[in-house]
C-alpha cells in the first residue's frame, strides 16, 4: 500500500480551507519568514503561471498527533473544527499567498535587511498589461496605510489609501484577487473610462491566479511519525534538521503537555527549568534535550522488554531494547512522565561517576554519546555503583569504550547492547558486554594520536591525570592546579624548536607520546630548549627549587622516562614512554594491547 497520493489543487481551494483552518501547521514548524522580494517574486511568478514548487500535506485523525496551529495570519479563534489536513513542505508559499490574497489585513514580512514591515500588495494595471517582461515592476508594496512615502516619511508618492484612489490610478489589490466583483463595481462608478483596461487585466493576470492549479503530495494519515520526521527534513528548503525534540514536542502537546517548558522552563508558569539544572554541573551543560530522550527511551523499552519475557513471549515476539530514532519518537508521554525525574538523576550520577574517573570539564569529554548508556545503567543502579565490585566493571566498560573508540558515529545500537550487557555483567562476572570483549588498542595508535579532539587522545590524557600527574613547576597535582584555575594545556615534552633543529618528523615530535599537560609557566620555561637544559633551569628556579630525584619523582607521575629525558636522548624516551602509556592503557581497560616481546622490539623508526 502506498503511503501517499498526488494530485493538483486549485490556488482557490487551498487558500479557502486554509481560510477555515482545514489546513493548519504542526507545531514543529518553525515561524513564516519570507521577506518582500520573496513575496512579490511568487505574485509574479503565477501571474506568468509559472511552476512554483509542490506542497506536502499529511492526512490527520491517524495514530501520529500532533499540536497544531492555524497559518499566520488566520484568526485561530475563529476556527471552529480541527484541520483535516497539516503542511509539510509549501509552508513558505502558502502563508505568503494567504497574506498577500486571501486576507485584508497587512502582510507582515521584513525588509531584504530582516527589518519588520507592513506591506499591502497592489498590480499596476497598466504596467501589467504592457507585458510580461513588467511584471516586476508592475508589483507594488505600500505600508498599511495603504501610501508609498519617502524622504523619511514626509513626502506620499503613492496614495491608495480608499477604494476611489486604487480606481483612479488602477492600482488593483492583491486581496481582492479571490473575489473582484466588489472592486469591479467601484471601477465603474469612479474611473468607468478605464473598464475595458480592467477587462483585459483580469483575463490575462487575474485569470492566471484563478486557473492556478499547485501539485500536492499528500501522505496517509497511517504515516508514521519516524516517516513525517525524515520526509520534513528532506523537503525542508530552509535547512534546518528538524530535531526528534520538537517533533515529539508538537506530539505530546496534543495531550495537553508542554515538553518546552519542562525543558526551558516557563517564567508564565514559574516552570523551573530542567536545562539549567543540568547546566549546574559543569560535566552535564552540554546535555541535549534529546539524550535525556534517548536515556528514557533506552528504559522504556527495557522494562516494555521484560514485560513481554514476563509474559511469556518469545523470539520475535518480544520487542528489543532501543535506541533508535524510531523508537524515541514513539516514546508515550505516560512513559516520559514515569522516567523523566529518575533519569535526571541519573544523569547527575553520571557526572559523579566522571568526576571519579578524573573528567572534570565538558570540553575533556572523550564521547559526549556515551553519557547516555552511562546516565540510563546509573538509573538502573542508584547508589550501587559505588560498590567497589560494580565500579570496577563500569570503570573498565567505560575506558574500553573510550580507548577502543566504540562510542563515535551511529551508536544507538551499542548503546541498547551495552544497557542490557552491563546489567546482566553486574550479577554474572563470565557475562562480559560486548563493548568490553570488542575492545582494542593497536599499540601503533599511540603514534598516530595527534590531534586533541581525539577521543583516545583526550582519554589518555586523562588517565596520565588520573595516575597523579603533577606539575613541573608548581609541585601540585594538575587537576588540583585546574580547579584553582591555573592556566593549564597539553604542551611538548621535547620541545617543537629543538626536535625540528635535529631532524625529528612532525609525526613523531607531535604524537602524544612526546606530550603532557602541564601549566603555562612550566611551559614558558621550557621554551624551545633540550631537556637537560630546561630542567636544570626549572629546578634551580627559586620557586622551585628541587634536586634530581624529586624532580624525576614528578617527571615518573606523567609515565616520563627520566634517564632518557636528562640524555636528550629522544628515541630512547620515545620507545620507553609508549610501553608506559601502553601500561596504563591495559590497566584501564583490563587486557594486554601489546605481547611483551613486541614491546621490548618496539623502536622509533
Amino acid at each position: 500500500m502506498t503511503s501517499f497520493d498526488s494530485t493538483k489543487i486549485s490556488l482557490q481551494d487551498l487558500l479557502k480551507d486554509i481560510l477555515v483552518g482545514k489546513i493548519q501547521l504542526p507545531d514543529f514548524q518553525r515561524g513564516w519568514v519570507w521577506d518582500d522580494d520573496h513575496v512579490r517574486s511568487l505574485l509574479v511568478s503565477i501571474a506568468r503561471s509559472f511552476p512554483v514548487g509542490a506542497v506536502m500535506l499529511m492526512e490527520t485523525g491517524g495514530d501520529v498527533r500532533f499540536e497544531t496551529r492555524t497559518v499566520e495570519g488566520i484568526d485561530a479563534h475563529a476556527v471552529k473544527s480541527p484541520p483535516e489536513k497539516l503542511i509539510l513542505d509549501g509552508q513558505q508559499r502558502l502563508t505568503s499567498l494567504t497574506q498577500a490574497i486571501a486576507l485584508k489585513t497587512p502582510v507582515d514580512t521584513r525588509t531584504a535587511k530582516g527589518k519588520p514591515i507592513r506591506l499591502h500588495y497592489y498590480f499596476d494595471i497598466r504596467m501589467a498589461l504592457e507585458g510580461e517582461d513588467r511584471l516586476e515592476e508592475a508589483v507594488v508594496a505600500v505600508d498599511e496605510n495603504r501610501q508609498k512615502r519617502s524622504d523619511f516619511g514626509r513626502k506620499v508618492d503613492l496614495d491608495l489609501s480608499t477604494r476611489q484612489l486604487e480606481c483612479e490610478q488602477l492600482h488593483f489589490p492583491c486581496d481582492a484577487i479571490l473575489d473582484d466583483a466588489q472592486w469591479l463595481q467601484d471601477l465603474f462608478q469612479f474611473n468607468p473610462g478605464a473598464m475595458a483596461e480592467f477587462l483585459e487585466f483580469k483575463k490575462r493576470i487575474l485569470g492566471a491566479f484563478v486557473a492556478y492549479h499547485l501539485p500536492v503530495i499528500e501522505l496517509k494519515k497511517e504515516t508514521s511519525k519516524e516517516a513525517v520526521c525524515l520526509v520534513f527534513e528532506k523537503v525542508n528548503t530552509g535547512g534546518v534538521q528538524l530535531s526528534v525534540f520538537e517533533l515529539i514536542t508538537a506530539s505530546y502537546a496534543a495531550d495537553g503537555y508542554n515538553l518546552r517548558d519542562d525543558w526551558f522552563g516557563s517564567d508564565i508558569r514559574k516552570v523551573a527549568s530542567r536545562k539549567a539544572r543540568f547546566e549546574q554541573h559543569d560535566l552535564l551543560k552540554d546535555v541535549q534535550n534529546t539524550d535525556l530522550l534517548q536515556a528514557i527511551t533506552l528504559l522504556h523499552t527495557r522494562e516494555r522488554k521484560l514485560l513481554d519475557i514476563a509474559d511469556g513471549k518469545r523470539g520475535k515476539e518480544v520487542r528489543p531494547v532501543s535506541a533508535k530514532r524510531a523508537s524515541v519518537l514513539d516514546l508515550p508521554l505516560s512513559a516520559y512522565k514515569d522516567w523523566v525525574d529518575k533519569v535526571e538523576a541519573g544523569f547527575v550520577e553520571a557526572s559523579r561517576f566522571l568526576l571519579k574517573e578524573c573528567l572534570y570539564s565538558r570540553r575533556e569529554l572523550p564521547y559526549a554519546t556515551q553519557i547516555v548508556p552511562l546516565a540510563a545503567v546509573l538509573t538502573l543502579l542508584g547508589n550501587r555503583w559505588r560498590e567497589p565490585r560494580i565500579y570496577q566493571k563500569l570503570s573498565r566498560w567505560y575506558w574500553c569504550g573510550v580507548l577502543g573508540e566504540l562510542y563515535g558515529g551511529a551508536v544507538e545500537t551499542r548503546i541498547a547492547l551495552d544497557l542490557e550487557e552491563l546489567m546482566n555483567w553486574f550479577e554474572e562476572d563470565d557475562a562480559l558486554p560486548r563493548t568490553v570483549t570488542d575492545a582494542s588498542f593497536d599499540p601503533d595508535r599511540l603514534d598516530s594520536l595527534r590531534s586533541r579532539l581525539s577521543a583516545a587522545y583526550k582519554g589518555l590524557n586523562v588517565l596520565i591525570l588520573r595516575e597523579g600527574a603533577e606539575d613541573f613547576f608548581w609541585k601540585a597535582g594538575i587537576q588540583e592546579l585546574d580547579n584553582q584555575g591555573i592556566e593549564l594545556d597539553i604542551h611538548h615534552i621535547f620541545p617543537r624548536t629543538w626536535c625540528e633543529a635535529q631532524g625529528i618528523p612532525p609525526r613523531l615530535y607531535d604524537s602524544i607520546i612526546n606530550k603532557t599537560p602541564i601549566s603555562y609557566k612550566a611551559n614558558r620555561m621550557i621554551g624551545g630548549d633540550a631537556p637537560s637544559k630546561y630542567l636544570e633551569a626549572l629546578q634551580d628556579h627559586k620557586q622551585v627549587q628541587l634536586n634530581d630525584a624529586e624532580m624525576d619523582r614528578i617527571l615518573s607521575t606523567h609515565q616520563i622516562p627520566t634517564e632518557a629525558l636528562r640524555a636528550n636522548d629522544f628515541e630512547g624516551f620515545y620507545a620507553q614512554r609508549k610501553r608506559q602509556l601502553l601500561g596504563i592503557i591495559e590497566k584501564a581497560i583490563g587486557k594486554k594491547v601489546l605481547p611483551e616481546s613486541a614491546a621490548a622490539a618496539d623502536t622509533v623508526s
